[in-house]
């Protein structure tokens, strides 16, 4: 495998970390009032950021309109209390935030006005149109214990080659020398690294990469939890969510991940000089562009996603040059 400069990763975001330093989030809304102008769900990669807005996005009489709902926790959530088509399983993920959403919408019952996405979707087709609205980079990496076989400096060549299952890299069934991880189906995450190195959702499940597995200890893999890793495993991680959770920002489930260098570029506290990023988003009904809620909220550079770059530079994301664009659309 290439190595690369030591450009050691990890200790270069503990000292950028001296810089952070917020308290945890509360997970989904809480207080005043119920329920929220905008319900979103969807991806866990953003949640943090969002949930930190849930306080601090508010109309001119101080109200708050952010009603953000985690995609972990309680089986269900109620997003509008009291009306029983809103109390819903969950929605855990990209692919089952813009699910909930389209439905909601389909329905016209008033219970979710937007998604959490962290990759863009635009072949997917949707029931319902929609707008996919940047507000932050991201960076994706990948993660390896401490004490790893697999070197924390690789070339993106190196670890296509290892997601291809490369007998060179991985060596041969059943027992291969890199246990390549990947998050549950539905995961932003999971979607964008396939793209990255080079594979598709149809061919993971079809079991064409037999190296590649989804589940720890039988349970589907959660994205950024890094206490799936043992010595010899491999999974893609976000550099923001390694930065939130190095500073308990949110929750710290990192376990023993160290983050790896690919290319010679060091991840950084904002991502955007990193080799592999992409754009986070909030999915909204394209027909409520022009609503002057959902423009005050979440369209163009004036809005109020837009205009929090201290919180979005809290969770580790850095400012999207392009933030409340509605040029990318179903």
């Amino acid at each position: 495998m290439t190595r690369k400069r030591n450009l050691i990763a990890a200790a270069a975001l503990g000292l950028l970390a001296t810089a952070i330093s917020v308290s945890a989030a509360t997970a989904d809304p809480s207080g005043p009032p119920t329920p929220r102008a905008l319900n979103g769900v969807g991806s866990d990669t953003i949640q943090g950021v969002e949930d930190a807005l849930n306080s601090t996005i508010t109309d001119a009489g101080g109200n708050k309109l952010l009603g953000s709902w985690d995609a972990t926790g309680s089986a269900t959530i109620s997003t509008v209390p009291g009306t029983a088509a809103c109390t819903i399983t969950r929605p855990n993920g990209s692919n089952a935030g813009r699910d909930a959403l389209e439905l909601s919408l389909q329905a016209n019952d008033g219970c979710l006005q937007y998604a959490r996405s962290s990759k863009l979707d635009l072949t997917r087709p949707a029931a319902v149109p929609l707008t996919y609205v940047p507000f932050a980079i991201d960076a994706v990496t990948y993660a390896v214990t401490g004490n790893s076989s697999v070197p924390r400096q690789l070339a993106l060549t190196d670890i296509q080659a290892i997601y291809h299952c490369d007998a060179n890299y991985v060596g041969t069934g059943p027992n291969y020398s890199i246990k390549v991880l990947l998050p549950q189906a539905g995961s932003g995450t999971r979607g964008f690294w396939e793209s990255t190195v080079g594979i598709t959702e149809t061919d993971v499940s079809q079991g064409h990469y037999p190296c590649i597995s989804d589940k720890f200890n039988g349970n589907p893999i959660e994205e950024h939890d890094g206490r799936v890793l043992g010595a010899s495993s491999i999974v893609p991680f976000s550099i923001a969510q390694y930065i939130a959770q190095s500073t308990n920002t949110i929750t710290d489930h990192r376990g023993q991940a160290v983050l790896g260098t690919i290319d010679g570029l060091t991840p950084t506290v904002e991502n955007a000089g990193f080799g592999v990023t992409r754009e986070v988003y909030n999915v909204i009904p394209s027909s409520k562009v022009g609503d002057p809620t959902y423009q005050s909220v979440f369209v163009g550079p004036t809005s109020k996603f837009c205009t929090s770059t201290t919180t979005i530079n809290q969770y580790g994301f850095a400012v999207d040059p392009n933030c409340g664009s509605t040029s990318s659309h179903t």
